[in-house]
């Protein structure tokens, strides 16, 4: 399938609009040899349970964008409810949420967001969030010492 002109603007909007308007803590890189792929990472807000840590993450377009969602995977492993050891992470906006109109800003925001305020709610590792609900001690001091070993 090949893509079409209007994808590779839309991709280059995206691209022009986060650079004009970078997100705090994160930074987005596009591969040199494919647009659909961006290698991003997000540094943990300072009163995250992560704090003081790099996560880093691609974001994969398909080839159809904007009309499906785009693909999200974690490639430093993060002790976090919403995100599975496999690096994907749990965000309606990626699922039955999605729109195109959706831009990739807001996209990032979201997992950002997500990242930096783990929720027990709409869980991907439901024992992760387990020990957020009943232990929140244990899940903090599980989060820091991941961060520490994975993420700095």
């Amino acid at each position: 399938m090949s893509t079409s002109p209007a994808v590779v603007r839309r991709l280059q909007k995206e691209l022009r609009d986060i650079t004009l308007n970078p997100i705090d803590g994160l930074s987005v890189e596009p591969n040199d040899d494919n647009m659909f792929q961006w290698k991003c990472s997000i540094k943990a807000a300072p009163d995250s349970p992560y704090a003081k840590g790099t996560f880093h993450f691609t974001l994969e377009l398909p080839k159809n964008f904007p009309f499906k969602a785009p693909t999200v995977t974690f490639t430093t492993k993060i002790y976090h409810p919403g995100i599975n050891d496999e690096g994907a992470i749990c965000v309606p906006i990626l699922r039955d949420e999605w729109k195109p109109s959706v831009s990739l800003s807001t996209v990032l925001i979201i997992i950002q967001e997500k990242l930096n305020n783990p929720s027990p709610d709409d869980p991907f590792e439901p024992d992760i969030a387990a020990v957020l609900k009943n232990d929140k001690a244990k899940f903090l001091a599980t989060a820091k010492e991941h961060t520490k070993k994975y993420a700095m």
